[in-house]
């Protein structure tokens, strides 16, 4: 009987597959932000990453699914409504505008360039419900919390399409202080309730 064969030494470093995904996916991530959803292929994506384009879709399944793999909001968001009330209006809006990454802001726009497809729309609901509206109407007051939370995420939102995707000049070229001074006093308004409480009549209507 003779003596079994040593079995051959398995090879060092990561398997094929998990290396050939790495490069799928950083390559996505850079087309992606440069060009959005619609200006990006498979095929372009598989040959910035060298590969066939029937690799790209056997690690991710679809160009869909491979966006949202690497267009994500989620680390932007984590955390944005923590800190003092008080000053969550002008905290929040300098987090994702005026200290935000570059990178971060690539992705935005990447996002809101593809909310015409039912995943991404879904996907930036969700987030944005995940991170900034449940955890605003646990931290709110009064019985239009909710309602409040909801119109702040919208006032983010819209300027964060104004800023990142639209690059709008008339507000990219006015300095950055000034529009948040302005902008973050409406949000702080709705943050604490105050909107719509003044000492006006309730016969207002009646001449």
């Amino acid at each position: 009987m003779t003596a079994a064969q040593p079995a051959a030494p398995r090879p060092r470093g990561r398997p094929r597959s998990t290396r050939a995904q790495e490069v799928i996916r950083d390559a996505a991530t850079r087309l992606f932000a440069e060009r959005g959803f619609s200006r990006t292929s498979v095929r372009d994506i598989a040959a910035a990453a060298g590969v066939d384009p029937t690799i790209v879709i056997r690690h991710f399944g679809s160009k869909d699914a491979l966006f949202l793999q690497t267009m994500s909001v989620d680390e932007g968001f984590r955390g944005l409504t923590e800190g003092p009330l008080e000053d969550l209006g002008r905290n929040l809006l300098r987090r994702l505008v005026a200290h935000a990454d570059p990178a971060q802001a690539e992705v935005f726009a990447a996002l809101i360039g593809a909310l015409d497809r039912p995943e991404v729309r879904n996907y930036v609901e969700q987030s944005t419900e995940r991170h900034i509206v449940q955890p605003l109407i646990e931290r709110l007051t009064g019985a239009d919390a909710e309602l409040r939370a909801r119109l702040v995420t919208a006032q983010i939102l819209g300027l964060l399409v104004a800023v990142w995707a639209l690059r709008r000049p008339d507000l990219t070229s006015t300095p950055l202080d000034d529009v948040l001074d302005i902008y973050a006093r409406a949000v702080q308004t709705l943050i604490d309730g105050t909107a719509g409480n003044d000492d006006r009549s309730p016969e207002r209507g009646s001449t």
